[in-house]
C-alpha cells in the first residue's frame, strides 16, 4: 500500500489542499506545506505554474502568473520538494499541464520527481485514452498517474475507474476551477458508477470552498480537494498567508469528517 492509498485509510475522510508553487515565493510554499500538514491535511497538491492553464479559473491563473513573474522554475520546485520531503512524509502530488513535462522530457521529469519524493501526478490536459506513454514512465518511477473523471465522462467512468490507482479525482462541476456557491451536478451518481467498477478512493474537487460543501461532498466520497479558496487566501495575504491558510485547512478537515 503506497502513501496515497494509506491517506484514505488512517484519518477518516481525506482533505487535500492545493497551492501554486512559487506564489508568492517558494520559501512561503515550503512554509505553507508544513503548516497544512500540522493543520490536518492528508495529501497535498502542488501546482506547477504554467502560462496557459486551460482548466483553471482566474484565481489560479493569476497565481500562476505571479509565480512565473517571480522567476519560479521547474528545477526550483524540485529543489523545494526535496527539502519538504526531508521534513514530512505526507503524500505529495504534482498538478501540472503536459507542456512543462514534455518540455522537460517525460523520463527526466519523472525521474527527478521520484528523486524529490513525489507520490503522484495529475495532468488534466492528457485524456485517459492518450495517457499510456506517460503512465508507463510514471510506473517505471513508482509515481501514480492520477486519473480524472467528470460528469460528462459517462460510459468512460467504468473503464477509467478500473485502471485507476492512488485515488480518482472526481470533478464536481463543468467548466474551470474556481469557487462556486452551489454544486449542482449529480456527483453522487458519478461516484456510484465508480464504486460498481473499483474500490479506488474517490476525492471530489472543483468548486468546494466552504465547510458546508466540504461536509456534503465528503459524505458521498472518500475525500475533498480544495484549491481556489486556498489560493485566494494566499493572493490576499502573500507571505503572511501561512497562519490563515492553516486555520482554513483545519476548519475544512473538521468539516469533511463531521
Amino acid at each position: 500500500m503506497n502513501r496515497l492509498t494509506e491517506a484514505f485509510n488512517k484519518n477518516g475522510k481525506a482533505f487535500i489542499p492545493f497551492i501554486t508553487c512559487g506564489d508568492p515565493d517558494l520559501e512561503t510554499t515550503e512554509k505553507l506545506v508544513y503548516a497544512m500538514v500540522e493543520a490536518g491535511a492528508d495529501i497535498i497538491e502542488l501546482g506547477i505554474p504554467f502560462s496557459d492553464p486551460i482548466a483553471e479559473g482566474v484565481v489560479i491563473q493569476e497565481a500562476d502568473e505571479r509565480s512565473l513573474k517571480g522567476g519560479t522554475t521547474t528545477d526550483n520546485i524540485f529543489e523545494t520538494v526535496e527539502r519538504v520531503r526531508k521534513n514530512t512524509d505526507i503524500p505529495l502530488v504534482f498538478m501540472t499541464y503536459y507542456n512543462p513535462v514534455f518540455s522537460y522530457g517525460n523520463e527526466r521529469f519523472l525521474e527527478k520527481a521520484k528523486k524529490a519524493g513525489i507520490d503522484g501526478i495529475i495532468i488534466p490536459d492528457v485524456p485517459f485514452e492518450e495517457s499510456e506513454e506517460v503512465r508507463g514512465v510514471c510506473e517505471d518511477n513508482g509515481i501514480t498517474l492520477i486519473n480524472m473523471i467528470a460528469p460528462t465522462s459517462e460510459e468512460r467512468i467504468e473503464k477509467i475507474a478500473k485502471a485507476s490507482e492512488g485515488f480518482l479525482y472526481c470533478v464536481s462541476s463543468l467548466g474551470v476551477t474556481g469557487v462556486r456557491e452551489k454544486i449542482n451536478t449529480d456527483v453522487a451518481s458519478m461516484i456510484q458508477k465508480v464504486r460498481q467498477a473499483s474500490d479506488v478512493p474517490c476525492a471530489i474537487g472543483f468548486g468546494i470552498s466552504n465547510t458546508e460543501q466540504a461536509s456534503a461532498m465528503a459524505k458521498i466520497s472518500d475525500g475533498v480537494i480544495v484549491g481556489s479558496a486556498i489560493v485566494r487566501i494566499v493572493a490576499k495575504e502573500g507571505r503572511n498567508a501561512v497562519e490563515p491558510v492553516a486555520a482554513y485547512v483545519s476548519e475544512m478537515k473538521t468539516a469533511a469528517n463531521s
